[in-house]
């Protein structure tokens, strides 16, 4: 992981094709912001862990920070970039975007409609990524950066127990100081995988 260059990295989103729906601004949009930065020769990234809160479908679950779209957003990355600085305080723009994943759209019974995921990947110098903090303690309870090395490693790989359709279901994940990385978070990671061409644990 150590070896991927942001040339490398670009290289890769740009070589994908992606069938991108037309962007909506308002609540059945959505976009997170993969946020990437380089310490001690390793790639790392960056994570939230929400805040447990009642009518969030996500309630205290591990995410990337994002968020819906609003009326004066006028695009997906705008919508990651704005919520990116609401939430942890970095102001990340177009100069810092390396491409796209794959977008998503989510169906879930606890969702009113479908809602479609825009993952946009941005890279950041170590000394800008050291600001990021929980600035929305009603949405954030906690910002953490993860090496991207260990997302990777097979021997972080686990299983949580998550209510979902009336019964308690198992669902792979990676666990990084007591935190599981798993669900939808876990989904926008295999994209990442399968774009940069490098596999990762089996987690499915």
């Amino acid at each position: 992981m150590s070896l991927l260059s942001l040339e490398v990295l670009r290289a890769a989103l740009d070589a994908q094709k992606l069938d991108r729906r037309v962007f909506e601004p308002n609540a059945t949009h959505a976009s997170v912001a993969m946020i990437l930065t380089r310490r001690d020769g390793d790639l790392e990234v960056c994570f939230i862990r929400r805040a447990e809160r009642e009518g969030d479908p996500w309630s205290g679950q591990v995410a990337f920070p994002g968020g819906r779209a609003s009326p004066l957003d006028k695009s997906p990355a705008h919508v990651a970039e704005r919520e990116t600085s609401e939430e942890v305080g970095l102001d990340i723009n177009e100069s810092e975007r390396i491409g796209s994943l794959p977008q998503r759209v989510i169906e879930r019974k606890d969702l009113k409609g479908n809602l479609t995921l825009s993952p946009i990947v941005y890279y950041i110098e170590s000394k800008k990524a050291e600001k990021a903090i929980a600035l929305q303690k009603a949405e954030v309870a906690h910002v953490f950066w993860v090496p991207l090395s260990h997302l990777f490693n097979e021997d972080f790989v686990t299983e949580i127990e998550y209510p979902m359709g009336g019964q308690l279901r198992n669902f792979p994940g990676i666990t990084h100081d007591g935190e599981v990385i798993w669900g939808l978070t876990l989904r926008v990671l295999q994209s990442f995988s399968e774009a940069v061409g490098v596999p990762m644990p089996a987690t499915c």
